[in-house]
């Protein structure tokens, strides 16, 4: 009877912390710089498969998507850099009209992790010049169909440039976005991605966009207001210029301004189902160096030795865009329905994707044992070849490998490679 009673005492535990369980999500916005129509840089597509296999974002905001083609690379670089189940929103060309040039090569677009997410609308947003594109999400929850989660994304581009008129034309679209939100619930969850090009929060795009009196008000979850446009004390949230080479496409001015933003509802900084996980804003790639102003996000004065973001992918980002992507957490106490399910199983699978010099592989497969395993670089060329054990978790050193992407395949085996990156 009695270890009946704490069996069941047991169970109850393990209930409670299920029913009390969390989940994060990760968010990245990035401006891919005018894709793929720009192709200085060859083969950036790499970059890209680099830079998403490394950060994992379940949410992937991007502007400056010139066509479906690209919209669709982008869509498969994304399922092999981070999973299979990753989705798109709808590509629609911008309905918006500049009448001082054609903007229509300009685009925004939302991927997104089908197995975290579900869309359940999309809305357009036009302006003067480019549409804001609006994506009603639902998180794929134990109980989204008695009590949903749902929130908004917003992905936008604002027009570029210093001087009154273009300060007046950011302004204005900010405007028609907050006339499309008076639509909505005052207390509705709302992500905000996009290259906004202020200089200065004092702008009054900026100031619109915070106004307490709105029916809905955002909020800078990084905290960080303030005259951005080069001044090194921003240095820490600095998104652009990457780079200081011209010839590559977009600016190359060095690291000085903040263009690039999340922002979130308010509501979203405390006590709503879903919300910001406090102090995870974060432009991604940037080391936070006061020596990185004015300069190439891949020199020298942009990481120390022990920096968080390494050579490797500051390279990446580097040769990808003008812009660093900018990312956030957010967090829910809901749990998710059958994600296990809906993952793609394999016998042989690595628990990292970008590592340094220790590569693990689990092995489900126990046939799998003393069967022969090689890694090839990304020309297909033979660099390694090692024996599995009878172990269902191994630690291959890979320590004499250079820096780059690897894949990883039984010999004389039917199953696919499995691609990882060595990052130092």
């Amino acid at each position: 009877m009695t270890k009946r009673i704490i069996g069941c005492l047991l169970l109850m535990s393990l209930a409670t912390l299920e029913l009390s369980s969390q989940e994060t999500f990760k968010v990245m916005f990035y401006n891919l710089l005018n894709y793929p129509i720009e192709d200085a840089v060859p083969n950036r597509e790499d970059d890209l498969e680099f830079i998403l296999a490394d950060y994992q974002p379940d949410l992937f905001l991007v502007c400056e998507l010139n066509t479906i083609t690209g919209a669709n690379n982008v869509l498969n670089i994304a399922r092999t850099a981070i999973n299979q189940n990753m989705e798109m929103a709808t590509y629609v060309s911008n309905t918006s009209d500049d009448s001082t040039g054609d903007q229509n090569d300009l685009q925004n677009l939302l991927y997104y992790d089908s197995t975290k997410f579900s869309i359940e609308e999309e809305i357009i947003v036009p302006t003067d010049l480019r549409d804001f594109n609006v994506y009603k999400l639902k998180v794929n929850s134990v109980e989204q169909n008695t009590n949903p989660i749902e929130f908004y994304v917003v992905v936008c581009h604002l027009k570029a440039s210093s001087g009154a008129d273009n300060e007046l034309r950011r302004f204005n679209m900010v405007a028609e976005l907050d006339n499309y939100l008076n639509s909505l619930p005052a207390d509705s969850n709302i992500v905000l991605g996009g290259d906004l090009n202020l200089y200065t929060a004092s702008e009054p795009a900026f100031q619109e966009l915070l106004d307490a009196t709105n029916h809905i008000t955002f909020a800078d979850p990084a905290n960080r207001v303030g005259s951005w446009s080069n001044n090194p004390s921003f240095v820490d949230v600095f998104t652009q210029s990457t780079r200081t080479q011209s010839g590559l496409g977009g600016t190359s001015g060095g690291f000085d301004d903040r263009f690039d933003f999340i922002l979130t509802s308010e509501n979203m900084l405390s006590t709503t189902s879903i919300t910001y996980v406090p102090d995870s804003y974060q432009v991604y790639g940037n080391n936070e160096l006061s020596a990185c102003y004015n300069s190439a996000i891949n020199s020298t004065e942009c990481g120390l030795a022990d920096s968080e973001f390494s050579f490797a992918i500051r390279d990446a980002l580097h040769n990808f865009s003008d812009h660093l992507p900018v990312t956030v957490s957010l967090q829910t106490d809901a749990s998710l329905s059958t994600i296990a399910s809906q993952e793609i199983s394999a016998p042989l699978m690595v628990k990292q994707t970008v590592i340094n010099t220790t590569l693990t592989i689990y092995n489900s497969d126990y046939t799998l044992s003393n069967k022969t395993v090689v890694i090839y670089n990304s020309l297909g060329q033979v660099v390694q070849t090692l024996t599995l054990n009878s172990n269902p978790e191994q630690n291959l050193d890979l320590s004499q490998l250079q820096m780059g992407m690897y894949y990883i395949k039984v010999k004389d085996y039917a199953i696919n490679p499995v691609k990882f990156i060595i990052s130092n």
